[in-house]
């Protein structure tokens, strides 16, 4: 293998890591934006609930809920962010494993035909 071949090869991992990486966080952010909806859903059914707690600190609950529904409305935002990330990420690599392959079946190619050189020059040899 070449000297590119073996940076390309490196790269196309290097890639993949960052894509994952990518992929993993936006998948965090949504999980959280989901974690953040259903405290918001939870607090705002025990507000309309009977219970009596809730009717004595309406005003916490309520920031509360406003709390969420901002942490939910945050994540999500960060979520699309990811997306663009990941969505670039994957073109990257793509790239990247295009070159890596070109350069790979180059290689290949001049490896067989140094071999083929070789043993023309071997038979000419043994010829004279």
């Amino acid at each position: 293998m070449s000297a590119r071949t073996d940076r390309l090869k490196r790269l196309v991992k290097l890639q993949k890591q960052i894509k994952a990486l990518h992929e993993t966080r936006r998948a965090t952010h949504i999980a959280q934006a989901a974690a953040a909806d259903d405290e918001a859903r939870a607090l705002l059914d025990s507000l309309n609930a009977a219970s009596p707690l809730p009717g004595l600190f309406p005003d916490i609950y309520n920031r509360r809920i406003g709390s969420a529904i901002g942490r939910k409305e945050a994540h999500t935002v960060k979520a699309k962010e990811e997306s663009g990330r990941v969505a670039t990420a994957r073109a990257r690599t793509t790239m990247v494993e295009n070159a890596y392959r070109e350069a790979s079946r180059l290689d290949e190619r001049e490896s067989a035909e140094r071999e083929q050189i070789e043993a023309l020059e071997r038979k000419l040899t043994g010829r004279k």
